[in-house]
C-alpha cells in the first residue's frame, strides 16, 4: 500500500511539475546557487521566520526598514512578478506597485546582474522557493522621512542602472571575480563609505574608495584594498579563499555579521568563484591606512583577560583563536567591530567545511569604557600593529546601543 509520505511527495512533485510547466529546471538550480552567492536569504528571513518571507529589521540612519517577503506566494509576496517587473525591482530599485525601494535593498550592486543569471534567479525565486503567505511589515521611518517620493530624485543623482561591462585588459578570471564582487555578492554595500545622502561613494575599483571599510548598524565592515595595516595586503589568495569558505585562515576568523555571510552565503560558493573573487580583490590598491596616535597602558589587561588564549604575543592558534599580530581587523580605522566584539563576543562562522564552533565571551560586565579602550589600544599597536588609540567615549558609544549588555 502506497504510504502517506509517498503520497504527499507525489502530490509535491504534481504542484512543482504544474507550477513550472515550460522552466528548465537547469535553470532554477543555477538561480539557486546564484542566490546564495547573493545571500537572499540572510536580508530576507527573520529570525525563527520562514526562508524568505522577510521581516528582517535594519536599522538605516532615519529608523528602522523591514525586508520584505520574496517567496512566491501570490497575495503577500512576488508570485505576481513578471520577470521584467522582477528585473526592474533588482536592477532600478522599483517595485511591481510603482514605489522605490529604499537603498537597504542593494539594487545598486544588483543592477550588475548579466540577463541570463538574471533569468536563472527568477526561475528560482517563481519555481524553487516555497510559497509562504506573510504580510509585509511597513518601516519605522517617521513622516516625511518616510515618503517614497524622495527616493526617486536618490536614484537619479546617485544610480547607476548599467549591466557589469567586462574589461578588456583583463582576464576571465579578474573579470568574473569583479562582476561577483560589484554585483550579486554586492561587497560594496557594507564594505564601501556612504556619503550625506546614504550612497556608496564608489562603485567599482575605477572610483576612489571603494571597498575601503565603512561603519555600519554598529559594525566596522574592513578594508579589503591592498593595505598592509587594516586592509588585506598580507594576505595571499588562498587566504581569502579560506576565509570565505571556511570563515578563518591563518590570520583571523569571522565575526558578527561576516560570519553571517560566511554561514549564509559565502561556504557554498564555488572554488572557480572563490578563486575568482580573490583575484579581484587582490588587484585593488592600497588605500585607507590608519593613522598612529599615542598607545595607552593596557598590556596588564591584556595579560589578564587575553592572553590565555591569543597568547603573549597575539599569534593566537592557527585556523582556532584569530591572531592578532598583524591583523587587517585589529587596525581597522574604525574599531567599532573591536569594541562590539569585546563587549558582546562572538562566534566564529559554522560552515559544512569545519563543523566546530570556537566562541569567545563578552566582557561588558568585567571592562569599564576605560578598560576596554587601553587593552583596544593596546593591541592595535603592539606586535608591529599600528593603528589608532580607542577612547572610552567610542566604547561607551557603542555600549550604549546594545541594551542588552548596558550597564
Amino acid at each position: 500500500m502506497t504510504s502517506l509520505k509517498t503520497l504527499g511527495l507525489l502530490a509535491l512533485s504534481l504542484l512543482a511539475g504544474s507550477a513550472l510547466a515550460g522552466v528548465d529546471t537547469g535553470s532554477i538550480s543555477r538561480g539557486a546557487y546564484l542566490a546564495r552567492v547573493s545571500d537572499c536569504i540572510a536580508c530576507h528571513s527573520a529570525p525563527g521566520g520562514k526562508p524568505n518571507a522577510g521581516g528582517l529589521p535594519m536599522d538605516t540612519p532615519v529608523g528602522k526598514v523591514y525586508s520584505t517577503n520574496i517567496t512566491p506566494d501570490k497575495e503577500t509576496g512576488i508570485g505576481n512578478y513578471t520577470y521584467d517587473e522582477f528585473a526592474r525591482a533588482l536592477r532600478e530599485g522599483v517595485a511591481r506597485e510603482g514605489h522605490s525601494l529604499y537603498p537597504a535593498m542593494p539594487y545598486t550592486s544588483f543592477a550588475r546582474i548579466n540577463d541570463a543569471d538574471m533569468k536563472d534567479l527568477y526561475a528560482y525565486f517563481m519555481g524553487g522557493v516555497e510559497p509562504v503567505r506573510q504580510s509585509n511589515r511597513a518601516s519605522d521611518i517617521p513622516w516625511p522621512l518616510s515618503m517614497r517620493w524622495p527616493l526617486t530624485v536618490w536614484r537619479w543623482l546617485f544610480h547607476d542602472a548599467s549591466p557589469y561591462q567586462p574589461v578588456a585588459s583583463r582576464g576571465a578570471q579578474w573579470n568574473r571575480g569583479a562582476y561577483l564582487v560589484q554585483g550579486m555578492a554586492h561587497c560594496g554595500t557594507c564594505h564601501t563609505p556612504r556619503g550625506f545622502a546614504f550612497q556608496e561613494v564608489a562603485l567599482s575599483e575605477r572610483q576612489p574608495g571603494y571597498l575601503t571599510g565603512a561603519r555600519l548598524a554598529g559594525w566596522f565592515a574592513g578594508n579589503l584594498t591592498a593595505d598592509p595595516r587594516e586592509g588585506l595586503g598580507n594576505w595571499s589568495p588562498g587566504d581569502l579563499t579560506d576565509y570565505l569558505r571556511e570563515g578563518r585562515n591563518r590570520y583571523t576568523a569571522a565575526f558578527g555579521p561576516m560570519a553571517e555571510v560566511v554561514h549564509y552565503s559565502s561556504q557554498y560558493i564555488e572554488d572557480a568563484d572563490l578563486k575568482a573573487i580573490a583575484a579581484y580583490i587582490k588587484s585593488l590598491p592600497s588605500s585607507g591606512a590608519a593613522r598612529v596616535e599615542s598607545v595607552k597602558t593596557g598590556a596588564a589587561l591584556y595579560a589578564e583577560n587575553c592572553a590565555t588564549c591569543h597568547q603573549a604575543a597575539g599569534q593566537g592558534h592557527e585556523r582556532v583563536v584569530p591572531s592578532l599580530a598583524g591583523s587587517s581587523a585589529v587596525m581597522a580605522r574604525d574599531p567599532s567591530s573591536l569594541i562590539r566584539v569585546v563587549l558582546e563576543g562572538g562566534v566564529n562562522a559554522r560552515t559544512r567545511h569545519l563543523a566546530w564552533e570556537y566562541s569567545m565571551p563578552g566582557y561588558a560586565h568585567q571592562l569599564s569604557d576605560r578598560d576596554v579602550a587601553e587593552v583596544l589600544s593596546y593591541l592595535r599597536q603592539s606586535w608591529g600593529n599600528a593603528a589608532g588609540a580607542v577612547s572610552a567615549q567610542e566604547v561607551g558609544e557603542i555600549r550604549s546601543s546594545l541594551p542588552a549588555i548596558r550597564h
